[in-house]
């Protein structure tokens, strides 16, 4: 290809820059109903996060992950790694109720409940206490240092700090018995491992909530991003009626008798909506994938519109074959039964019935067997054929217990030792197990591996519990 002529003498050079800092956004605070559901949410999701960890059943912490022992205590319930698909069931679950909802109504988890918009809510909280409301901290920031500024500057950080590292310690506190973990910070006597992750969780508290905000929720959540492969036509979500709204028109036109000559929408293009929203965006655009769908939007316009002695719902949450058609309420949750919806929800609530009918047939005893691999089968005295098994019982209740170990599958079996294991509470202990079979039952079988069958019982009061476990027993050549 032929190179460019040169830009003649004079001619603007015109440069496009990749990255563009943004300014900070300020959202306005908002009262109405939405704003108070998303408080009453916060407050619940707090109390659940912050006060579980001190909660105590029996003589143990209530909620208590011990990755050293390996032992997780939920309530009355003692789980091991070996129960991994609980967790696979809960992750499942969340999934496909992040699913269900979106589906139904948008992005209620990131509105509402998400841990971004939680903590964010309570930053923005504390940064209103010291600075004011929007306007007041917009002044705030363009204003020279003084006095004033630093101590409200300072005391925001300051509690803003308080706020993550408690997070952090809180965090840290399902992990490890928080009483000791306080007793610990107290005396400055905490391990590395609790050092960090107090430090690195209460600080990513403090910056996400702090200081990112909208950043996270706009570039780095996946989330925004594969919404819209969840959103269809009948999707309820924060939608502005632009049917009813324009054209737009402001007192000032309204004041002059526009209205008279040219019929003006409800919208008074207040802006007032973009000033409340956490992420910058104009509803009155359309759906944006950064709308997070808290609402605000809908409560400053309703408050507007009952000023303005008009009806309210120019922003509110619909579907956009209900903006369209014109339906009405009882027709938009009509048309929610669909089957993405259907679907969602017979899938959730198999895996939830499942998951529920796992634990409760669940066994107060766990076992593992495994095969001894230095040996698979060898020749002991008077011919008898021996293999020797390592198997770990767990005991899953919190009161001691005892158990006993048979096998059977070949004629003549027998055990080489004791038959029975006495565990404590929540303890697991792996247990060498030798295995014979005489000479007489092994000249009736092929050279190989045999399957045969570990029998654990439980011994005690109460309904009998067993366990049995498949394995195989090898005879050499």
């Amino acid at each position: 290809m032929p190179a460019p002529s040169a830009p003649a003498t004079g001619d603007a050079v015109h440069v496009i820059r990749l990255y563009k800092s943004e300014d900070k956004i300020h959202p306005r605070s908002v009262d109405g109903f939405y704003a108070r559901w998303r408080w009453v949410i916060v407050a619940l999701t707090q109390a659940v996060f912050y006060g579980l960890p001190w909660l105590s059943w029996g003589q143990r912490q209530a909620v208590l992950f011990d990755l050293e022992a390996r032992r997780f205590y939920i309530f009355g319930l003692v789980l091991y790694p070996q129960d991994f698909v609980y967790l696979t069931a809960l992750l499942m679950i969340s999934a496909y109720a992040l699913f269900l909802f979106t589906a139904v109504a948008g992005r209620l988890w990131c509105g509402y409940a998400c841990p971004q918009t939680v903590y964010t809510e309570i930053f923005m909280k504390v940064e209103r206490w010291f600075e004011g409301d929007r306007n007041a901290r917009l002044r705030l920031d363009k204003a020279p240092w003084s006095l004033d500024k630093l101590w409200r500057k300072a005391g925001k950080q300051l509690v803003w700090v308080a706020i993550g590292l408690w997070t952090g310690f809180t965090f840290v506190g399902y992990f490890t018995p928080i009483h000791t973990l306080g007793a610990e910070v107290l005396s400055l006597g905490t391990g590395p491992w609790e050092t960090f992750w107090v430090l690195f969780y209460g600080f990513a508290t403090y910056g996400n909530a702090g200081y990112m905000r909208e950043q996270v929720c706009k570039y780095m959540c996946p989330y925004a991003r594969f919404q819209s492969a969840m959103f269809d036509r009948d999707t309820l979500i924060v939608s502005y009626d632009p049917g009813r709204g324009e054209p737009r028109g402001n007192n000032a036109k309204r004041k002059k008798g526009v209205a008279s000559s040219e019929p003006l929408g409800d919208c008074i293009d207040c802006e007032l909506c973009v000033q409340v929203c956490p992420t910058g965006i104009d509803i009155r655009k359309g759906l944006q994938y950064e709308c997070i769908g808290c609402a605000a939007c809908i409560d400053v316009c309703n408050g507007v519109m009952d000023k303005m002695g008009t009806p309210r719902g120019l922003i509110r949450y619909d579907t956009e074959n209900g903006l369209e058609q014109g339906l009405s309420s009882a027709q938009r949750w009509r048309n929610v039964l669909r089957p993405r919806v259907i679907i969602y929800t017979t899938v959730l609530l198999v895996i939830c019935s499942a998951l529920l009918w796992s634990l409760s047939s669940r066994h107060g005893f766990r076992v593992d067997v495994v095969r001894d691999r230095a040996s698979l089968a060898r020749l002991v005295e008077d011919g008898w054929v021996e293999n020797v098994y390592r198997l770990q019982v767990m005991n899953a209740t919190e009161s001691p217990q005892r158990y006993r170990i048979e096998a059977e599958g070949l004629p003549g079996l027998v055990l080489s030792q004791a038959t029975t294991v006495d565990l404590g509470p929540a303890e697991a202990r792996w247990v060498a197990v030798a295995l014979r079979l005489p000479p007489s039952a092994a000249q009736q079988f092929k050279p190989g591996a045999h399957p045969i069958q570990w029998r654990i019982s439980r011994i005690g009061d109460g309904a009998p519990e067993a366990i049995v476990e498949k394995s195989t027993f090898m005879l050499p050549r």
